[in-house]
C-alpha cells in the first residue's frame, strides 16, 4: 500500500465517447457514522460483484480522503494502493466480496459545501455530482445503483435529530449518545445519498396516495422558522397530487422529509426521501417573502419532488446525460406552476429566463449541447442549457405529439427504465415508440449547441400569401458547421383591414434550411403571429412595422404572442435609439396605454407585457454592446412612457393594494402591476415620486410592496432612499434571507456609484463569503446590472475577478459561477474587451486554481 498523493494540477478532460460500463456492481451498501462536527468516523461496507469478464481491481474514488483501514470479507487487507486521490483494491480472482473502508472526515473545515459539511451546528450532505467521494471511497458514478442501510450515532444534545434516506427502521440510546438505523429499499446512485443531523423542529403532515397509502410528510427547519413552512408543505401536497393526475406517478416510500439549511450551493437536492433545500426555497411568510419568493418555493418544491421519478427511480447513466433528469423535470415543474397559477404569465417568465441566461450562453464561449461531449468539472455543467433549454427540447416533443401521445411516451419511458440508469436516447426512443413519431432529425437538438435562427419573409401571388423560412444554426466552439434542426413552429395570420380573413393557429414542423408555408388569401399583407407560445427556443428575424406589432399586441388571440408583439415593438424602438436613429416612442406609448386598459381583467399579464426589455436583452440584439447608450435610451423611453401615461400609473397606485396574505393569481398580479407603475412614475422625475415610494414602503403590509418600493428608491439619491435602506436593515438584520434582499437592491441600483457601493458592502460586517446566498445577492446582482458591471474603467470586472480569486480556495463551485459574465468579452468594444481579458488572465495566473474555475476561465478567455 502507498500513501495518498495530491490531485494533479492540470484538469483531465472526460469524454462521453469514452464511457464504459462499471466493472463492479454494488447491490448493497451499509454505512456507519460516528458523528462529530470536527471529526466524523465513517465505515462503509460495500457488497461488490464483478461484472467484467476478466479480473479487474476495484476502483473507489476519493477526494481529500485517506483510508484508516481496509478489510475484505472481514479480514485486514493490505493489497491496496492509492492512485492520486483514488483507492485501488486488488481482489484477485474474487468475483464477489464484502469490502470495508474506514475514513475520518472533518465537516467543520469543509467550506466547499460538497460531501458532509457543517452548517451552523448541523451536519448535512450534498453529494451531487461528486460529493459522495468526499465522505467515503466509492465508484461514485450514477450507473452504480445500490440499496443503502445507514446507521448514525452521535451526542443526543448536539444531534437530537438523525435523518437519512428511506425509512427509519430502528433507533436507540447508548449513554449520552443515541443512534438511528435508516433503510432505503430502492436502489439509487451515490449522488442521491443524504444525511442530516442536528437540532431541528418539524412541520408534520400526511398525504394519501391514489392507491390509498398514507405517507408521512415532514419539513425540518431551525427552531423559530417552523411558522414559515406552511406554503412549502402545501406545495409538496399539491405536487404529489399533480404528479398522480398528470403522469400517473405515485410516491413509493412511507416517509418524505425535507430539511432546510442556510449554507447550500444549489437551490435544492432531490435525495431519495430526504430532500435538502436552501432555506430560500422553503421559508416564506408575507412579511419576509415576496410573491416571486412564494412562486419560487412552490416551483422548487415541485421540481425536487418530481425528481422522485424523473431522476431517482430512473436516473442518469453518466453525467453527460444530466439533462435527461433536469430538462425533463424542469418541464414538469413549469407545467405544474402554470396549472397552479397563470399559464400565459408562467410561459412569459420561463421564456424571459431562457433569453436572459441560456441564449447568451449559447452565443458565447461556454456554449455546449444539452448532452455535452466532454467536461473537465461536471459542476460547471449545471447550466441554463442543461436545465432550461433541456426543458424546451422536451416541450417541443410534447407540442409535436400532443398531450395524450406524450403521456404514452412518458409511461413507456418510466415503465421500461424503472430502477435503471438511462440515457437521453432512451427517453427520445420511448417518445418515438409511445407516441408513434419519427425523431431522427430531432436528435440534433441533443448534439448541436447554438440557438437556431429563422429568417422569415412574406410573399404574395395573386392575393395568395406564403411564408418563406430560412433556417441557420450559428457556429459554436468545436462545432463550426451545423445541420438544420427539426422544430414545431406555431403560427397564425390575421387580416388587419377588417375583412375577417385569417389563418387559425397552425402547427408547422420545420425541418429544412428553407421551407415555404401557405398562409391563404388576404387582400393586403396579413399580420403574422409567429412562434406562438414560444413553440421553439429560437430567434426569429422578421421585419414587422410598428403598426402591425401594435395591432398584434391588441388583437392576437394568443396571450404570449400579444406579449411578444409589444416587447418587439419596444425592442425595435430601443435598438433604433441606441443606434442613433429615431425610435417611434408614440407607437410604444399608445400600445402600452391600450394594454393597460385591460389591466382589470388580468393584471399579472399586463404587468409583464408593459415592462421594457432588460438592458442585457437589448444588448443581445447589437453587434457591439454599448452599455451606457443602452441605459440612457432605456431610461429615456421609460420616462417618456411614465410621463405620457402618468395619470394611469397614478390611478393604479391610488387603489388599495391587495392584502399580502392574499396569494390568489389576481392579487399577486395586482401587486406586480403596482410595482411596475411605481417604477414608471419614478422614472418621470416627478417631485413627489420619492415621497410616494417611501409612503408605499412604510405602509406596506408585506414584502412584495416593501421591496418594490425599496428597489425604486435605491435607484435615486433622495433622503428617503437612505432612510428606507436603514429602516429595512434594522428591521431584518437578523433574518439572513431578507438581508440578502438588502444587499441585492443596492447592487441592482442604477446609480453611477453602484460599483463603489458594492465594494463597500463587501466589507460590511454582515457580508460573508461563506454563504453562497450572500455572495450571489451582492456580486451576482452586480453582474446582472449591465451598465454598472461594464463600467468603462473596468472596476466591475476587477471586483468579480477579486471575488473569484478569494472564493476559489473556499468554494470553487460558487466561484466558477461568477466567471461567465467575463467570458462575453467579444460582444463589447475593444477597450472593454482588453479589460475583461486581463481579468480572466489574472484569474488563470493564480496558483492552485480549482478545476471548476480553471475550466470556466480558460474557455471564457478563448471567447
Amino acid at each position: 500500500m502507498t500513501d495518498a498523493s495530491s490531485t494533479p494540477a492540470i484538469p483531465v478532460t472526460i469524454y462521453r465517447s469514452d464511457y464504459r460500463a462499471p466493472e463492479w456492481s454494488i447491490p448493497d451498501i451499509a454505512l456507519d457514522f460516528a458523528l462529530g462536527i470536527n471529526a466524523t468516523k465513517v465505515r462503509s461496507a460495500l457488497s461488490v460483484i464483478r461484472d467484467a469478464d476478466a479480473p479487474a481491481p476495484l476502483l473507489l474514488r476519493g477526494d481529500g480522503l485517506a483510508p484508516a483501514a481496509v478489510r475484505v470479507d472481514g479480514e485486514v487487507w493490505n493489497d491496496w494502493r492509492m492512485d492520486g486521490s483514488d483507492l485501488i483494491v486488488d481482489l484477485g480472482e474474487r468475483t464477489a466480496a464484502m469490502v470495508e473502508v474506514d475514513t475520518v472526515i472533518d465537516p467543520a473545515s469543509n467550506t466547499q459545501l460538497s460531501g458532509l459539511y457543517a452548517s451552523g451546528g448541523l451536519l448535512c450532505t450534498q453529494c451531487e455530482a461528486e460529493g459522495f467521494r468526499r465522505i467515503t471511497f466509492h465508484p461514485d458514478r450514477p450507473d452504480v445503483l445500490s440499496r443503502y442501510k445507514v446507521r448514525m450515532q452521535g451526542d443526543k444534545t448536539a444531534f437530537p435529530i438523525l435523518l437519512s434516506n428511506g425509512n427509519c427502521i430502528e433507533q436507540g440510546e447508548e449513554g449520552s449518545d443515541h443512534w438511528a438505523l435508516w433503510e432505503d429499499p430502492w436502489p439509487k446512485p451515490s449522488y442521491l445519498f443524504a444525511l442530516v443531523a442536528g437540532e431541528l423542529v418539524v412541520n408534520s403532515d400526511s398525504f394519501t396516495t391514489m392507491s390509498g397509502r398514507e405517507v408521512e410528510l415532514g419539513i425540518w427547519v431551525r427552531r423559530g422558522d417552523q411558522d414559515r413552512t406552511g406554503h412549502a408543505m402545501q406545495a409538496l401536497k399539491d405536487s404529489m397530487k399533480w404528479d398522480e393526475e398528470v403522469y400517473g406517478r405515485e410516491y413509493d416510500l412511507d416517509l418524505f422529509n425535507i430539511v432546510a439549511v442556510s449554507d447550500f450551493n444549489m437551490g435544492a437536492m432531490e435525495n431519495k426521501g430526504l430532500n435538502i433545500f436552501n432555506t430560500r426555497y422553503i421559508l416564506a411568510d408575507p412579511d419576509t417573502a415576496t410573491d416571486v419568493d412564494y412562486d419560487g418555493v412552490e416551483g422548487v418544491v415541485a421540481h425536487e419532488y418530481f425528481h422522485n421519478w424523473s431522476g431517482n427511480r430512473v436516473t442518469c447513466r453518466d453525467w453527460f446525460q444530466l439533462s435527461l433528469k433536469e430538462g425533463f423535470t424542469v418541464f414538469r415543474d413549469q407545467n405544474f406552476s402554470a396549472d397552479m397559477g397563470s399559464p400565459p404569465v408562467k410561459r412569459i417568465e420561463d421564456v424571459r429566463l431562457l433569453r436572459a441566461a441560456q441564449f447568451p450562453e449559447d452565443a458565447g464561449p461556454l456554449a455546449h449541447p444539452i448532452r455535452p461531449d466532454s467536461f473537465q468539472e461536471i459542476s460547471n455543467f449545471y447550466t441554463a442549457t442543461i436545465y432550461n433549454k433541456g426543458a424546451e427540447i422536451i416541450r417541443m416533443m410534447a407540442t409535436m405529439v400532443g398531450p395524450e401521445r406524450f403521456r404514452k411516451g412518458t409511461d413507456l419511458y418510466f415503465d421500461r427504465h424503472d430502477g435503471e440508469a438511462a440515457t437521453c436516447e432512451d427517453f427520445v426512443r420511448a417518445i418515438e415508440e409511445g407516441a408513434g413519431i419519427g425523431l431522427a432529425q430531432f436528435r440534433r437538438w441533443y448534439e448541436q449547441a447554438g440557438t437556431p435562427r429563422l429568417k422569415l419573409s412574406l410573399t404574395e401571388e395573386a392575393g395568395h400569401w406564403s411564408l418563406d423560412i430560412v433556417q441557420t444554426v450559428p457556429p459554436t466552439p468545436g462545432q463550426p458547421e451545423k445541420l438544420p434542426m427539426m422544430m414545431p413552429l406555431r403560427l397564425a395570420a390575421f387580416a388587419m383591414d377588417g375583412s375577417g380573413a385569417a389563418l387559425a393557429d397552425t402547427l408547422v414542423t420545420v425541418t429544412g434550411s428553407t421551407q415555404r408555408v401557405a398562409l391563404g388569401n388576404f387582400t393586403a399583407r396579413p399580420a403574422l403571429s409567429v412562434n406562438r407560445g414560444f413553440s421553439a427556443p429560437i430567434i426569429v428575424d422578421f421585419e414587422r412595422g410598428p403598426g402591425e406589432l401594435a395591432w398584434l399586441a391588441a388583437h392576437d388571440d394568443d396571450p404570449f404572442a400579444r406579449y411578444e408583439a409589444l416587447q418587439q415593438l419596444m425592442l425595435d424602438t430601443l435598438v433604433a435609439s441606441v443606434s442613433g436613429k429615431t425610435g417611434d416612442d408614440r407607437a410604444v406609448i399608445d400600445a402600452v396605454g391600450q394594454t393597460l386598459a385591460s389591466a382589470a381583467n388580468d393584471p399579472a399579464f399586463v404587468a409583464e407585457a408593459v415592462l421594457l426589455p432588460s438592458e442585457a436583452f437589448i444588448g443581445d440584439q447589437m453587434v457591439t454592446v454599448d452599455p451606457d447608450a443602452i441605459r440612457r435610451e432605456r431610461l429615456a423611453l421609460q420616462a417618456a412612457i411614465g410621463s405620457a401615461l402618468e395619470s394611469e400609473w397614478r390611478t393604479i397606485l391610488a387603489g388599495k393594494a391587495p392584502p399580502a396574505t392574499d396569494l390568489s393569481r389576481k392579487a399577486k398580479g395586482g401587486r406586480r402591476l403596482r410595482g411596475v407603475a411605481l417604477a414608471y412614475l419614478s422614472a418621470t422625475g416627478a417631485e413627489d415620486a420619492s415621497a410616494l415610494a417611501f409612503r408605499i414602503f412604510s405602509e406596506a403590509d408585506g414584502m412584495t410592496e416593501r421591496q418594490a418600493a425599496l428597489a425604486t428608491l435605491a435607484h435615486g439619491d433622495s433622503d428617503e432612499r437612505a432612510h428606507a435602506l436603514d429602516i429595512f436593515y434594522q428591521r431584518y438584520r437578523d433574518n439572513p434571507l431578507v438581508l440578502d434582499k438588502w444587499f441585492q437592491v443596492q447592487a441592482w441600483s442604477l446609480r453611477p456609484d453602484t460599483v463603489d457601493a458594492v465594494r463597500d458592502l463587501a466589507n460590511h460586517p454582515d457580508f460573508t463569503l461563506a454563504n453562497p446566498n450572500r455572495v450571489r445577492s451582492l456580486y451576482g446582482a452586480l453582474t446582472g446590472n449591465q451598465a454598472a458591471f461594464h463600467q468603462a474603467d473596468g472596476a466591475g470586472y476587477r471586483l468579480i475577478a477579486d471575488l473569484v480569486i478569494a472564493l476559489d480556495p473556499k468554494n470553487p463551485q460558487t466561484a466558477a459561477k461568477m466567471i461567465p459574465p467575463l467570458g462575453r468579452w467579444k460582444r463589447f468594444d475593444d477597450a472593454r474587451q482588453a479589460l475583461m481579458r486581463a481579468e480572466l488572465e489574472r484569474i488563470l495566473a493564480q496558483p492552485g486554481l480549482s478545476r471548476d474555475v480553471t475550466e470556466q476561465a480558460s474557455k471564457s478567455l478563448l471567447g
